[in-house]
């Protein structure tokens, strides 16, 4: 699924159910996560399998995948930018050589409404409650709160590296469109709402633009900055 929504210069690997979990880490993704619950110890070996093996069709040899000690965020090889997501029965990675993509975020998410409360939390402006509303009434299939949910993780993921800083949910929003004559696909814009020095320092895109699919029970969806957008700072 997170090849469906990602530019063909980005490479992917995607593991359902527990086919990774399993998977061997390196000595410092290990003492990452020796304190985890085996859970999560579990998702993290999935993951970081799934990022290798994405590597690997660049070109890369298998090496660890750190973690940036201020937000947990994977530190990628030279060159590189990619993304790491998992849920319930689903894992996937996506990465890009800097020539071809500056940043990108991918997320994914059982295809299942948000517990109760959380949506409000989400939300951020009354278009955007608006847009969610027309959708469902047109898809009503699609848990667009859901959707809702999984685009703003990945505006986070693709906004981090320009700024490393965090941004939350309140502070973009995001409206949603469908492919013609498509239910379970389509795209999406994040427009930023951060006032005052951020946004004025010129760096990163105010912007955002992604594509999000459903099917087999999840939803998946992904930012990819081109780079001719807007380069990250050194």
């Amino acid at each position: 699924m997170i090849e469906d929504v990602v530019p063909a210069a980005v490479r992917t690997r995607a593991a359902y159910g527990a086919e990774l979990d399993g998977a061997p880490l390196f000595p410092e993704e290990a003492a990452a996560v020796a304190k985890a619950v085996a859970r999560r110890r579990a998702e993290y070996a999935a993951g970081r399998a799934c990022a290798r093996a994405a590597l690997a069709a660049l070109g890369h040899e298998p090496g660890p995948i750190p973690r940036d000690p201020d937000r947990g965020a994977p530190v990628w090889p030279a060159g590189v930018v990619g993304s790491i997501t998992h849920c319930d029965g689903y894992r996937a990675a996506a990465v890009a050589r800097t020539t071809d993509v500056h940043t990108l975020g991918i997320d994914a998410e059982p295809h299942g409404p948000l517990p109760d409360g959380v949506l409000k939390v989400v939300t951020a402006t009354g278009e955007e409650t608006a847009n969610l509303e027309r959708l469902g009434k047109e898809a009503p299939e699609v848990h667009w709160d859901r959707l809702l949910f999984s685009a703003k993780e990945t505006v986070y993921k693709a906004w981090y590296p320009f700024h490393r800083k965090m941004l939350g949910f309140e502070e973009a929003e995001l409206l949603f469109t469908r492919d013609p004559g498509a239910e379970d696909r389509g795209g999406y814009t994040a427009r930023l709402l951060i006032p005052g020095p951020l946004l004025a320092e010129g760096v990163g895109p105010d912007v955002f633009t992604g594509r999000w699919t459903v099917r087999d029970g999840f939803v998946v969806t992904a930012i990819v900055v081109p780079n001719e957008a807007a380069a990250p700072r050194s």
